[in-house]
């Protein structure tokens, strides 16, 4: 893997960066979407450095790798022939596993109340269903939902999981910015990974953005454009559209394909299991050994 700066992405989720920057160590350089990435990129691939460019979503904000993908194809051309694009940080499978882990840690007899920053109406909605996941494999018997932002609000939360019977709350950060803490009975758990976690994920993205490209020639720009392609509302294509899309998929819908019950290991590694058996399942975020990035937060 060749040497290079590492440039990670942030939107809602971590309020446009901000909120990243205690967890990553100095060799990463945290940016918002849109000018100030295009601007740090363009600064860097003047200096002839290597760029890989990883964006922060945990798996809510699609939209995120997909603005990203378009603002690294408007660099010129000899510009983005040293840069990749890697796979998002997360994917909903990861953070619904992520929250489980960090739920297991928390009194079954609290309440949880699992926030986050409020994207859009998507965004929101595959909030509610990460929390009932959670609910669903968990030991909790109450799990509600609270937007920071947003409606309802982290206090509303706390009211409505007191309503319900709940003595003590625990908010549950699913993002990278934690919640305020409202008045009343609870505290707030957190933050969801530990800076070495963080570390490991954010390095296993790396290590494979650069091996597709010295594999492939494939620098992640057309996958990347394509990441919030389902993130919206549903919509049929006729003969009068214009252009074709292909949804063909590379996998079966069988026992070898693998969506929810994602498991979580203590350091922030998650992987599925599908169906019945256990014969296809990957590690998307594990850390392999023997790569040095600089991305161990600070001490």
């Amino acid at each position: 893997m060749p040497h290079a700066r590492v440039v990670a992405v942030g939107g809602h989720e971590s309020d446009g960066g901000r909120a990243l920057t205690p967890l990553l160590g100095a060799g990463v350089t945290v940016v918002a979407r849109g000018r100030e990435l295009y601007r740090c990129v363009a600064a860097l691939r003047e200096r002839d450095e290597r760029v890989c460019v990883v964006p922060m979503t945990l798996g809510r904000d699609p939209g995120l790798t997909a603005d990203t993908a378009r603002t690294l194809r408007a660099l010129p051309e000899d510009d983005r022939a040293g840069l990749v694009l890697a796979e998002s940080f997360g994917t909903a499978d990861h953070l619904v596993g992520w929250l489980r882990a960090a739920a297991v840690r928390i009194a079954a007899d609290d309440a949880l109340l699992v926030t986050a920053p409020s994207g859009d109406p998507f965004a929101d909605a595959e909030l509610f269903r990460t929390a009932r996941l959670v609910r669903q494999y968990g030991r909790h018997r109450t799990v509600e939902v609270a937007l920071i932002g947003g409606d309802p609000d982290p206090a509303e939360g706390v009211r409505r999981c007191r309503a319900l019977g709940a003595e003590h709350v625990t908010l549950l950060p699913a993002a990278w910015v934690a919640p305020p803490a409202p008045a009343g009975p609870c505290a707030v758990a957190g933050p969801l990974l530990a800076a070495s976690a963080v570390a490991g994920v954010l390095e296993a993205r790396v290590r494979e953005a650069w091996r597709q490209w010295e594999l492939h020639g494939d620098d992640g720009l057309a996958r990347g454009l394509l990441a919030d392609h389902a993130h919206g509302y549903a919509h049929s294509h006729g003969g009068d559209h214009g252009h074709a899309h292909d949804h063909s998929h590379s996998h079966s819908h069988g026992e070898d394909h693998a969506h929810a019950y994602p498991h979580t290991h203590s350091d922030g590694r998650t992987h599925s299991h599908g169906g019945g058996g256990h014969g296809q399942h990957g590690h998307g975020a594990a850390a392999p050994p023997h790569v040095h990035l600089s991305l161990r937060s600070p001490r």
